[in-house]
């Protein structure tokens, strides 16, 4: 029986495909659980990735789902393991991010590891430790706004400091720049000097390439997804893993298409404002939710029309930040947030009840709803649509037939977005 190479454990369900997205790009055939499977179950894949939705759970709960995580990918015989968090480095000063590294470290009785969540071809790079999104500081970038983890502190050492005990440190970008020996030798630096948990500069995918190198031999690796990039090189130098040029392949899904977009960041903004310019859409008001008032059957109906007309219809909640924080003001920030998810879900669930296969989904909070009121509990990972969101295919059938994803974390994808994933499908 083949195991798996790779095992990785991923905060929320966009970002889980996003990591899976890079590995298949490395060659390696990728399966993506949402949620831990049970005890006995084996799957064949060279990366297994599980998406949890740990990312605005509290800190112990988010490390006991991880460690389960762990668990399992250990009994697939994964020989390293990665922690993904978003390039946002998506935490409060209570975690989760610090936490579940701490955690996961432990379990596997080890001493060190590395934090990156850069993502230079989305605009993420860190430099001296603070992160950037475009030409920006993390803290201008709109996520100091964000309704569950504002992030208003750009540098990252500080703000990992402040969610672990242990000793955080930095892997400047002029070591970075000289290659992966010299990365090895600064971590070993570090290490003498009692750091566990080390933040690495990276502005290029030359960085990243030289950063997975340099963690060939880490039993943990965390960061975002763009440092697996590098990874699978390492697998391929010990000749453990076949390139794997047929990696992103998927059959083709037959059936109707819904767009849900349940993220309120300025990309998903953007891709919602250009599509209701010329395509037929409805809003879900939290509001009117709250008040009890038949809006999940609206927009079912809503969208049952315009199927019925070949056409596809996009559902969304998205908000601008003011209408948003005045929003939370009224119903509390978890009450607004779960009444958006649950509506969006139960529409999800009904469209796939009248012939809806294709399901695009914006936000990994709104994803991670949509995919477990679709019954969905593994996924094959397909080409890219756009940097960090790949076609996604469930296995097993649904109604007969498997389904055709694509979840988009809110920050990512250009304007045109949804079509470019409707076309991809």
């Amino acid at each position: 029986m083949a195991h798996a190479l790779l095992g990785c454990i991923a905060d929320d369900f966009t970002g889980a495909t996003d990591l899976a997205n890079m590995l298949v790009r490395g060659g390696m055939r990728t399966v993506q659980t949402i949620g831990v499977p049970a005890a006995g179950i084996h799957i064949e894949a060279d990366a297994l990735v599980v998406a949890l939705k740990s990312r605005t759970a509290p800190a112990e709960e988010a490390v006991r789902q991880s460690l389960e995580a762990l668990n399992w990918l250990r009994s697939q015989g994964c020989r390293q393991f990665y922690f993904k968090y978003c390039s946002t480095f998506d935490s409060t000063d209570k975690g989760n991010i610090g936490p579940v590294a701490e955690a996961l470290l432990d379990a596997l009785g080890e001493d060190f590891t590395i934090a990156c969540p850069a993502f230079p071809e989305n605009g993420r790079t860190i430099y001296r430790g603070n992160l950037f999104v475009g030409e920006v500081l993390l803290n201008e970038s709109g996520m100091e706004n964000h309704p569950l983890t504002p992030m208003t502190d750009p540098n990252l050492v500080r703000v990992l400091q402040r969610q672990t005990k242990s000793k955080v440190g930095l892997i400047r970008f002029d070591t970075v720049a000289k290659g992966a020996e010299a990365i090895r030798a600064r971590i070993d630096e570090l290490k003498e000097e009692g750091i566990r948990l080390a933040i690495a500069d990276a502005l290029c995918d030359a960085d990243l390439y030289a950063l997975g190198k340099a963690c060939r031999d880490l039993a943990l690796v965390t960061g975002g997804s763009g440092i697996a990039l590098g990874l699978p090189q390492n697998f391929h130098s010990a000749d453990l893993l076949v390139y794997s040029g047929d990696a992103a392949d998927l059959p083709k899904v037959d059936g109707k298409a819904v767009v849900l977009a349940g993220s309120a960041s300025k990309a998903t903004n953007a891709q919602v404002a250009q599509w209701r310019a010329s395509k037929p859409s409805f809003r879900v008001d939290p509001i009117a939710l709250s008040r009890g008032e038949a809006v999940v059957e609206s927009a079912f109906e809503f969208a049952q029309r315009h199927l019925s007309k070949g056409e596809t219809v996009l559902v969304y909640a998205t908000s601008s930040p003011d209408e948003i924080k005045a929003v939370q003001k009224d119903l509390g920030v978890e009450t607004a947030g779960h009444l958006v998810e649950t509506a969006l879900a139960s529409i999800a669930r009904r469209l796939l009840d009248v012939g809806v296969r294709k399901f695009v989904v914006a936000g990994g909070e709104t994803s991670g709803a949509v995919v477990q009121a679709l019954n969905v509990q593994t996924l094959r990972i397909g080409q890219q649509i756009d940097p960090g969101v790949p076609v996604t295919q469930s296995i097993g059938a649904h109604h007969g037939a498997p389904l055709a994803l694509a979840l988009k974390s809110g920050n990512f994808g250009t304007t045109d977005f949804f079509a470019k994933a409707l076309k991809a499908m």
